[in-house]
């Protein structure tokens, strides 16, 4: 789960990383109250959960409360690499001497963490790590042993930093670090981490990606979700116990493992090429277990999506015979059926491995009316795709 800023910077201050006061507004009058409660120059941020914000006019200052209240009209409302802005942050102007990067993140090609520290902040990161990587510093972190004071120090000497700000920034860091393990987070990043006139260090931007999977641990954080930007097909099917993701396509794709499902969305797309642009609409992974209540429950996520013409089903039987899956679509249907929801797409089906023949059987003699059994995931990928650009 990605974090507005805002939220980004409640962990900050609950675990000891220097920043700012703000507060979120979603009109203008609230953005003109909130520069006058200040009584200094404002920056009015707009917050969406994508980088790019300052280049996309997303980022102004304010001299006063009535420049807050226009440029907070300017911001609202707009629409940032397709993310609408509903709210903005209005935060005190510093007086910034330097912008630093600072973050910590999980680096699954090592199994390790990776601390990263440049003096090149307030700009693209990827671009620095691109075009100059020598001022991009790393550290990889052991996952089993706390960050300790000496590497935050050591990762500020590899970086350049100054000597006189090594104290300093070894103490933030350890909060940083506290927000990544404590709060089970997947990223922590400040942009720029910022050296103030006054010769404070403040994390003036934060983002902060939460592991989901992890959240039975942190009840509290569930606060954190914006139902606004919660797809509601996704939501339902997280209600069920499915793993489900809406894309924005025209065949449902359904299947028994993350890896194969992945798979579905690739041959899918490449048939569509050939097809006028058919799309998977989602991924979905039923897992292991293709019991009837799963695979019904499945069917009926994936055909409440008004956006789909054609549903593949593709399954690998394993641990799973096919002959099992074979008979879950058959009680899915007819629970479906029941619903008084009748299978009126198309329903292409490719069984595999496991009892493969046995549940190809079981289909045919289940007749039904609107599926087809295709042998390999190529064929099926792109019968499909025909069937969905025939009933667009």
């Amino acid at each position: 789960m990605d974090l507005y800023e805002y939220q980004a910077k409640e962990l900050f201050a609950k675990h000891g990383v220097p920043t700012q006061p703000g507060k979120v507004v979603t009109t203008a009058d609230e953005a003109f109250n909130a520069a006058t409660s200040y009584g200094v120059p404002v920056v009015i941020k707009a917050q969406v959960k994508t980088g790019g914000r300052g280049k996309a006019g997303g980022v102004k200052l304010a001299q006063n409360p009535a420049e807050a209240r226009e440029k907070s009209e300017q911001i609202l409302g707009m629409d940032i690499k397709g993310h609408t802005v509903l709210k903005v942050l209005v935060t005190p102007a510093e007086d910034i001497k330097e912008e630093y990067y600072a973050s910590i993140l999980v680096d699954r090609s090592q199994r390790k963490y990776l601390a990263m520290l440049s003096l090149a902040g307030g700009v693209d990161i990827e671009e620095v790590a691109a075009k100059t990587p020598e001022k991009l510093a790393k550290v990889l972190l052991d996952p089993l042993t706390p960050l300790s004071q000496q590497q935050a120090i050591d990762l500020a000497q590899r970086a350049g930093l100054s000597d006189s700000l090594h104290q300093s920034f070894a103490d933030l860091f350890l909060g940083l670090w506290r927000v990544f393990s404590e709060e089970d987070a997947l990223l922590v990043e400040v942009n720029p981490l910022a050296l103030i006139a006054d010769g404070r260090l403040v994390a003036l931007d934060g983002k902060v990606t939460i592991d989901d999977n992890a959240l039975f641990r942190h009840p509290e954080d569930a606060a954190f979700a914006d139902a606004a930007t919660v797809d509601p097909l996704e939501e339902r099917a997280h209600e069920k116990g499915l793993h489900y993701v809406k894309l924005d396509g025209d065949v449902g794709v359904i299947g028994n493992g993350a890896g194969l499902v992945m798979s579905t969305l690739d041959v899918v797309s490449y048939a569509g090429e050939s097809h006028g642009g058919a799309k998977p609409a989602n991924f979905l992974d039923i897992g292991g277990g293709a019991s009837a209540q799963v695979m019904a429950d499945g069917l009926e996520i994936v055909l409440s999506d008004p956006q789909v013409k054609a549903v593949f089903i593709n399954v690998f039987g394993g641990i799973t015979a096919c002959d099992a899956v074979a008979n879950g679509i058959v009680e899915a249907v007819n629970l479906l059926k029941v619903q008084g929801k009748e299978l009126k797409h198309p329903l292409v089906v490719r069984l595999d491995g496991n009892n493969a023949e046995l549940g190809r059987d079981i289909l045919r003699k289940a007749n039904i009316p609107g599926v087809e059994l295709v042998d390999t995931m190529d064929s099926a990928a792109d019968r499909v795709a025909e069937l969905a650009r025939k009933a667009a």
